[in-house]
């Protein structure tokens, strides 16, 4: 856990200690909006999921009741990308926790997911399992559909999949495909526009996506970002007033970003060679050393 200095970004101060995930092969985090909670999922042969509360002296500390297993039967580091686990994330109000396990064709992935007291942020012993509709089998990076308690989630498989979460057990899902892709993996959305924006590392696409409120899903617009780049995780900032849309270039070692001036109107604007800074630097970094990234704009 690190503090950062909203007056320099850049200085990151270690909070507490490291602490051990309880896995073998940590993947994804998140934290709840509700509560601060912080939760990990864990891959590779000790599968699962698990949780810390944050301490502004300790930094995170262990919580009790929230270790919990997926019971895949997994190696370390695991085999991939079909039949590993992707992301992590809590519903909108904070009341679930669910995980984006990918299948091994013919075999669909699922979404784990697991009640979260509102109390004690205990999690379920059991969770329950949302499999995706027929065309869907490969459950990857999530988003929250705000305002209905539904996701919509990327599916290499397809395109992406909505999960339509009826209650905590149960949950119905509407496949969408998206013609020519290759691998969608990640989803990041937009309050201004009201639409998602999905990567696809093998087109290197971004897919602007609408969901309307029957959840029906629909492709809004299409931004080649150049062959090879590779584009992988993505995130949306709010920067006085303007939403703009981070995309990591791993092929490329770059971020780029795009104004997101409307619906269906997304302009690139900068595209940053970070891997060019870090050689200044004495660092050296690959296409291979990229893996994900997220946003901090102080208030």
């Amino acid at each position: 856990m690190f503090s950062i200095n909203k007056n320099d970004p850049a200085k990151l101060k270690m909070v507490g200690q490291p602490v051990s995930t309880g896995g073998e092969f940590p993947m994804s985090l998140t934290i709840s909006h509700r509560s601060g909670q912080v939760c990990i999922l864990n891959g590779g042969r000790v599968n699962g999921v698990n949780c810390f509360k944050q301490d502004p002296l300790l930094g995170l500390i262990q919580m009790d009741n929230t270790q919990r297993s997926l019971n895949l039967n997994l190696t370390s580091p695991p085999a991939g990308p079909a039949g590993s686990l992707s992301h992590i994330i809590f519903n909108e109000d904070g009341s679930q926790l669910l995980a984006s396990v990918k299948g091994i064709p013919p075999v669909p992935g699922f979404v784990a997911s697991w009640n979260v007291d509102p109390k004690t942020g205990a999690l379920s012993e059991e969770f329950s399992r949302f499999t995706p509709g027929q065309g869907g089998g490969l459950p990857f990076g999530m988003a929250v559909i705000p305002g209905k308690n539904a996701i919509l989630v990327t599916d290499p498989a397809s395109g992406f999949d909505i999960f339509n979460i009826n209650n905590g057990t149960s949950a119905s899902s509407t496949i969408v495909p998206i013609k020519g892709q290759s691998d969608t993996c990640w989803a990041a959305f937009s309050n201004k526009t009201g639409n998602f924006y999905l990567t696809d590392i093998g087109t290197s696409m971004v897919t602007e996506v609408h969901v309307d409120d029957n959840l029906h899903g629909t492709i809004v617009n299409q931004y080649p970002q150049g062959n090879g780049t590779a584009t992988i995780d993505d995130e949306v900032a709010t920067i006085n007033g303007q939403d703009f849309l981070y995309v990591m270039g791993a092929g490329a070692t770059s971020i780029m970003v795009l104004s997101l001036e409307g619906p269906g109107q997304a302009k690139s604007v900068q595209r940053f060679n970070f891997k060019q800074v870090a050689t200044k630097h004495g660092m050296t970094i690959d296409s291979n050393n990229v893996q994900g990234m997220a946003v901090f704009v102080p208030q």
